[in-house]
């Protein structure tokens, strides 16, 4: 679980540009910026959780991500965390099951921080489709990374879906239907998390 964290702090940092990028058409502009010094400090953090067991580690990400990521990304993602880690509390390891576990615990904190739902042009996008790939390819008998690619797979469409959808959450909705053709920034690092994670497996 470190190394996949260590991982994804990475991944973020290499897309930090793209990800500003994405947002300075349709947000503030700060996404990249701020994901990036959030899991830069999670990435400085990870030394002190090595010792703890999964549900800790994912809390301790998500406290680091309220505490130094800007904007509404810092209480989303740092919630989505704290939930999944609530889930896993106590587990050393994590199979398929515990995995959609988490990662529906997760959703469920972001559409209570954001009040938001599947179909608003948000992270959710790319998360929900994701989560209902992954439970279907483990109620199909898939192993894990089975099921976790079919859930890359449905992120990767949930990403391209938010460029045909109007924003009606944050910065992004004050364009109306000028939000149509963005992708958007949250959904896009919502994937770059999952793909990291199937690729450490």
């Amino acid at each position: 679980m470190i190394e996949i964290l260590q991982a994804v702090a990475k991944r973020i940092e290499a897309e930090k540009d793209f990800l500003t990028q994405l947002d300075n058409e349709i947000g503030d502009g700060d996404h990249g910026i701020n994901m990036a010094r959030g899991f830069q400090a999670v990435e400085q953090k990870l030394p002190t959780l090595a010792d703890k067991d999964i549900g800790a580690i994912l809390k301790g990400v998500g406290m680091q991500l309220v505490s130094t990521v800007g904007g509404a990304s810092g209480p989303l993602y740092g919630t989505a965390f704290m939930k999944a880690g609530a889930a896993c509390k106590d587990k050393m390891e994590l199979d398929g099951a515990g995995f959609a576990a988490a990662l529906d615990a997760a959703i469920g904190g972001i559409k209570m921080r954001g009040k938001a739902h599947e179909g608003e042009k948000t992270m959710l996008d790319a998360l929900c489709p994701a989560y209902a790939a992954l439970q279907e390819g483990l109620a199909a008998g898939s192993d894990t990374k089975a099921a976790l690619e079919a859930a890359v797979a449905a992120a990767e469409k949930g990403v391209e879906y938010t460029k045909t959808i109007i924003a009606t959450k944050g910065r992004a909705s004050y364009l109306g239907e000028r939000s149509i053709g963005h992708q958007d920034p949250g959904a896009t690092s919502s994937l770059y998390m999952l793909q990291t994670i199937l690729a450490n497996l």
